[in-house]
């Protein structure tokens, strides 16, 4: 009896902790499209949280202020935010080595939007961030909840015992065009095919990371060699352009069980670019998202819809732009 009252009492203290939130947020200043972006991420996700959090900023000096100011400026909520700054540059030089041989692989040049150290962050995070912090939840800041954040954390519950990460697979068919020649050459491949039976290739704007897995996982940290990478690169005639995702696109094609696909719903990705560039006649087959949504991604700068609230809950911020 003792034993089941004890286990009960550390499911509610665990139910009780504060969640682990990272938002990647960079190169911020004078960028009023970015921060508009990002009020939006933040707002709508305290709009639905029920759960404390600790949210980790993570970008240059200049962004994290911005940050800051903010979320200063948003009504307090009913949960408590213990809002952490941390410093991009530092990250980078803890992962240099590792980060300078992915963007070989995974960005047109290390000078280009997804060529910056913080778009490979999440291959090596468990490597450079403290060792007491065991899950989080990284996030890019075009996006907006309608549901409550400790829902998709709760998604964690649903890993199996090789799932190190958890993430949605891409609403387009991008990596049917990267892996043209492979394809080509195997045209019976699941690779870049769509869902379900597809191996489609991964979006990265909302992660689960178990950073306690991945930093016991031998077979994800051989993954992180120079060498897997080459081979990989090499097998499957692939060169990349969107850092992080390419590399969990490239380590599913072999390594499917090392991840968790997120529903669609999580991460609903309203861009349609390769729909009106060659690929119309497929694009649906990637893009449906049937469900009710959870998480709209607006990536390519693609509008967000709004809801009728939304006005009211913009009010929250008071004098935002006049401060920053």
């Amino acid at each position: 009896m003792k034993i089941f009252v004890f286990i009960f009492l550390l499911e509610q203290i665990l139910a009780s902790s504060p969640i682990d939130v990272g938002i990647i947020f960079t190169k911020a200043g004078g960028n009023d499209n970015l921060i508009e972006k990002f009020k939006t991420c933040v707002s709508s996700i305290l709009k639905y949280s029920s759960v404390d959090l600790n949210l980790y900023i993570i970008g240059d000096t200049e962004s994290q202020y911005i940050a800051k100011n903010v979320i200063n400026k948003i009504k307090q909520p009913k949960i408590n935010v213990n809002l952490k700054s941390i410093d991009a540059d530092s990250l980078a030089k803890k992962m240099h080595d590792l980060v300078s041989k992915m963007q070989n692989h995974f960005s047109h040049s290390p000078t280009s939007y997804y060529g910056d150290s913080l778009f490979f962050l999440s291959i090596g995070l468990h490597k450079v961030f403290s060792p007491i912090i065991n899950k989080i939840i990284l996030l890019d800041s075009d996006l907006k909840f309608k549901k409550d954040i400790s829902d998709l954390h709760a998604l964690f519950s649903n890993f199996s015992e090789t799932n190190l990460i958890g993430i949605a697979r891409d609403g387009q068919p991008v990596y049917r065009h990267l892996f043209w020649q492979y394809r080509k050459e195997n045209p019976d491949t699941r690779v870049g095919s769509p869902p379900p039976d597809g191996l489609t290739g991964f979006n990265s704007g909302v992660l689960l990371l178990d950073l306690a897995k991945m930093r016991k996982s031998e077979l994800y940290n051989q993954l992180l060699t120079p060498e897997k990478v080459d081979y990989l690169t090499k097998k499957y005639y692939f060169k990349g352009h969107l850092g992080d995702q390419d590399f969990f696109t490239l380590v599913g094609m072999e390594h499917e069980k090392l991840f968790y696909v997120l529903p669609c719903q999580w991460n609903r990705q309203l861009c349609r670019w390769w729909g009106e560039h060659g690929y119309a006649d497929v694009i649906d087959q990637y893009y449906k998202c049937n469900d009710d949504i959870f998480i709209y991604h607006g990536n390519c700068n693609t509008p967000i819809p709004k809801d009728e609230d939304d006005n009211e809950y913009q009010s929250y911020f008071i004098r935002v732009k006049d401060d920053l």
